[in-house]
């Protein structure tokens, strides 16, 4: 290969991505949308704008601080979009971005299947006692 043909290789690979590449910037989104706050702040925000406190309430279970971390992880990847209002005192409200609405689709579906599919992922005692 010339060294032509290797930069533009190693172009198209990033443009497009490679999520099994240690090096791909997909895997750090990939796990920004598939963590268990991200998925659940993602759920949550499909259904419409929340405040901090209504999506604290919401996803029982959550830290301020993870909450928090998770929500700026998803502005940074042009997710979540956090609006503020300059009044006292501050009103902040988190809403998905049209790029996020079209991830929510794919994590909705996701999260809908493993809802739907509980009774065959869950160990029941017959699996339990056929495992070694």
């Amino acid at each position: 290969m010339t060294p032509a043909s290797t930069a533009q290789a190693l172009i198209d690979r990033w443009d497009t991505g490679d999520v099994l590449a240690a090096a791909c910037p997909s895997r750090t989104i990939l796990q920004h949308l598939t963590s268990k706050w991200g998925t659940l702040v993602m759920v949550t925000l499909a259904t419409g704008p929340h405040r901090f406190s209504q999506l604290r309430r919401r996803i029982t279970g959550v830290s301020e601080r993870m909450l928090a971390q998770t929500l700026q992880q998803l502005e940074a990847d042009g997710f979540v979009l956090r609006e503020a209002r300059d009044v006292v005192p501050p009103h902040v409200s988190y809403s998905l971005t049209p790029l996020g609405a079209e991830a929510a689709t794919h994590v909705l579906a996701l999260t809908a299947w493993i809802e739907g599919n509980l009774p065959r992922i869950l160990p029941t005692p017959q699996k339990q006692a056929a495992q070694p």
